[in-house]
């Protein structure tokens, strides 16, 4: 069964075919997609449309990208909605939320200082609410664990992750499972294809980001525009793990799939309304 556990089907670049997508993933084997919020102003959106999908999943959480214009009373306006939705099976994590230090504007000493409170809260949120979390992982993985460290029963998915071999084995100790995508598919990538080879098959979930970081195959030489990625692709996208891994398709989206229900449980419940 295929889930792509990292989806950003709301978003606008979906605006004008999104039930051609959505329909387009169904057709490809796609059954759960799971779609996190970046901000206070679309997590009604969120709700919304994985309410109307067939499978659809997703996460409530402020993105480091755009803490700099988040405010106390969005991080507010999150633990009312947890508090609102908590008995919402669709809701199944905290995300996306994290670190992101490889954007120069903020990642300043003070952008650092106020992208590290706004993911203290957030985690501080999943310990509340007991829920897991949709990392955002970008030259942060020492920082974010130091913080997941303080708080031991915080698992999830740490989401496109691009971290040393020995970052990744202390996410995992940690609960953690790692998002593989579109990154691993490119023959450039060589730390991401190393880390999906050889991570043992409990680690690894599959995802697209979509409409962000579309596979080498969507990618033209010299194109003016950025391909846009779709849930749909995270049927090759497995296709291309399992012959990094040297192990069945049929096998290794199984593993997959169990791993994302294990890290995100109140997707087995989702998966019940895919059939």
């Amino acid at each position: 069964m295929l889930i792509d556990t990292h989806c950003h089907l709301d978003a606008a670049e979906f605006e004008d075919d999104r039930d051609a997508v959505i329909a387009r993933s169904r057709q490809a084997g796609v059954r759960a997609i799971v779609i996190p919020a970046v901000g206070a102003n679309n997590f009604q959106v969120v709700r919304q449309l994985a309410g109307q999908l067939p499978g659809g999943a997703y996460a409530l959480g402020i993105h480091p990208l755009l803490v700099a214009q988040a405010t106390e009373a969005d991080l507010d306006g999150l633990k009312d909605c947890l508090q609102a939705w908590r008995d919402d099976p669709r809701l199944v994590a905290i995300g996306e939320i994290g670190l992101d230090f490889f954007v120069p504007e903020i990642s300043t000493p003070s952008g650092r200082s106020r992208q590290e409170y706004f993911y203290q809260r957030q985690l501080d949120l999943a310990v509340q609410f007991d829920l897991p979390v949709l990392l955002h992982v970008r030259r942060s993985q020492d920082v974010l664990l130091k913080y997941l460290r303080r708080r031991p029963t915080v698992c999830g998915i740490a989401h496109a992750f691009n971290g040393s071999f020995q970052q990744a084995q202390q996410f995992i100790q940690q609960g953690f499972v790692l998002g593989v995508g579109g990154a691993m598919t490119f023959d450039r990538a060589l730390q991401i294809r190393r880390l999906a080879a050889q991570l043992p098959g409990d680690a690894l979930v599959l995802e697209t980001d979509a409409p962000d970081i579309p596979p080498a195959w969507l990618g033209i030489a010299g194109a003016p525009i950025r391909p846009r990625n779709e849930p749909a692709q995270v049927a090759k996208i497995a296709e291309c793990l399992a012959q990094l891994r040297d192990e069945p398709v049929s096998q290794l989206v199984a593993r997959c799939a169990d791993n994302a229900v294990r890290v995100l449980p109140r997707l087995s419940a989702v998966l019940q309304t895919a059939r």
